[in-house]
């Protein structure tokens, strides 16, 4: 259940953000989505694949925690690693549209909203254990000014990875995977229900399908994308720790 709402200084004045991390927060998931101009930091902790969303039915590139739903295997006192995809680290702020009217016109314009049933909200006085909002006085406070960069980053980051995924549809570069782990307990997993880059037809393009690729630096985004399926092994190494082998 979420209570996303607009975010402003009369009504917020004592919410509080925790930024530990910990499955009580929310941090419990297996994948986060990403866009190309995150996968260099991505791709030197995360395995990168393309998720489609049922529902949706939109693709949208994402970082890999986990094997199952509900489990974060860099989650051990913390989170492990040190780069934190900015969809992680936004929650639990959200942007929202509103309409305003300015020299006779009506425009939207980007607002920034929180939900308040989010784990990592309080309100109150705790000092030390959370980031205040706003300033006694009035005025934003760093760290919410940080969460707004963040957030107008992601937004244009997420209107990227769309066009990039529209391209690769265009060139049919996308094909699901399945990937196959054994554990040194002898368990199998298997990772289903994603996709990724289909190389045979990479390797297919022509000059000006590269060219265009290029150009919008999404040629650099599918080779990470392709080399960080190396971090398989950590998440297999991970998952080995966990269960004590």
């Amino acid at each position: 259940m979420t209570q996303p709402v607009l975010l402003n200084a009369a009504d917020h004045a004592d919410v509080r953000v925790i930024t530990a991390r910990g499955a009580e927060y929310g941090d419990n998931q297996w994948f986060a989505t990403t866009f190309p101009l995150e996968m260099r930091s991505c791709a030197a902790c995360y395995p990168l694949f393309f998720f489609k969303d049922t529902q949706s039915q939109q693709i949208y590139p994402v970082a890999l925690f986990g094997f199952q739903h509900g489990e974060n295997l860099f989650l051990q006192s913390g989170w492990q690693e040190q780069y934190l995809p900015l969809s992680v680290r936004r929650q639990p702020f959200l942007i929202g549209r509103q309409q305003v009217r300015e020299d006779g016109m009506v425009r939207e314009q980007r607002v920034l909203h929180i939900d308040l049933d989010h784990p990592r909200v309080c309100r109150g006085d705790n000092p030390g254990a959370a980031e205040p909002l706003f300033l006694p006085y009035g005025g934003q406070t760093p760290f919410l000014q940080d969460m707004a960069g963040l957030l107008e980053t992601l937004h244009l980051g997420m209107q990227d990875a769309n066009n990039f995924v529209a391209l690769l549809e265009q060139y049919q570069l996308l094909e699901p995977i399945t990937v196959n782990v054994t554990l040194k307990d002898g368990s199998s997993h298997q990772l289903v229900g994603f996709l990724t880059i289909a190389e045979e037809q990479l390797a297919k393009l022509d000059g000006a399908a590269l060219a265009q690729l290029h150009q919008h630096g999404y040629l650099q985004a599918i080779y990470l994308m392709i080399a960080s399926q190396a971090q398989i092994r950590q998440l297999v190494t991970l998952k080995n720790q966990q269960l004590g082998l």
